[in-house]
């Protein structure tokens, strides 16, 4: 990883502009000391960055870990957020997943009784193919603050909603809007209702001095300003 690279959680789920309640970067953590028998660990999300275009990969070979180590009692939930959409290919709806953190993977670990990750659980996760380093500062992982794993553990659960085209985002009813495309090419008027399991949008525009309710596909509109 390039010297000088710093990322935070913060960053990744409220953008660069909000300020971190503390500063965190990529750090190729020190190994943790052998963990000593402790009672029940608690349970943290961390954040690891890996190689580009490798997330999938990644989270496979560690869930395929978890299960051959029988580390389920160390390691929780992995996950790699995405958001599913559809995009139109010529008149057809594709569905895809979109990944809401590129290049990050997030994984529920447990913890021993002063924070640190169990040696094995570190060395298992370090040691898997296109895994860089966890997020953390002062050369140590940091856990993801609990705002931020809500945020997150939402987003995962909201992309198993029905998915909607990506272009109609933010669509809504009184939007106004001209007809880019048709018959209709140039009327203007505003949204009345949406359909986005269709892709198209109900908009209402003034003919022969009526105004008029047409089904239209969303690529056909153009949003105006109000």
């Amino acid at each position: 990883m390039p010297e000088g690279d710093e990322h935070t959680t913060d960053t990744m789920m409220h953008g660069s502009s909000d300020a971190a309640d503390t500063a965190s970067e990529p750090v190729a953590a020190a190994a943790p000391k052998p963990a000593k028998p402790s009672g029940p660990r608690s349970m943290h999300w961390y954040v690891l960055r890996v190689a580009s275009n490798r997330e999938d990969q990644v989270c496979d070979a560690l869930t395929r870990k978890v299960k051959i180590e029988h580390l389920d009692d160390r390691i929780g939930r992995i996950l790699v957020p995405t958001q599913r959409e559809k995009r139109m290919r010529g008149r057809v709806a594709k569905v895809f997943d979109r990944k809401l953190y590129p290049g990050y993977v997030f994984v529920e670990m447990a913890t021993e009784e002063d924070g640190s990750i169990p040696e094995d659980v570190w060395f298992m996760v370090k040691d898997t193919m296109s895994v860089g380093d966890f997020i953390g500062s002062d050369g140590k992982p940091t856990p993801m603050k609990p705002h931020d794993v809500e945020k997150m553990l939402a987003v995962v659960e909201k992309s198993a909603e029905q998915p909607t085209l990506a272009g109609m985002a933010g669509m809504k009813k009184g939007d106004a809007i001209k007809v880019k495309e048709g018959p209709f090419e140039n009327f203007e008027g505003e949204i009345d209702e949406v359909f986005p399991d269709k892709g198209q949008v109900r908009v209402i525009v003034t003919i022969f001095g009526r105004a008029t309710p047409i089904d239209l596909e969303y690529w056909q509109l153009e949003m105006l300003e109000k």
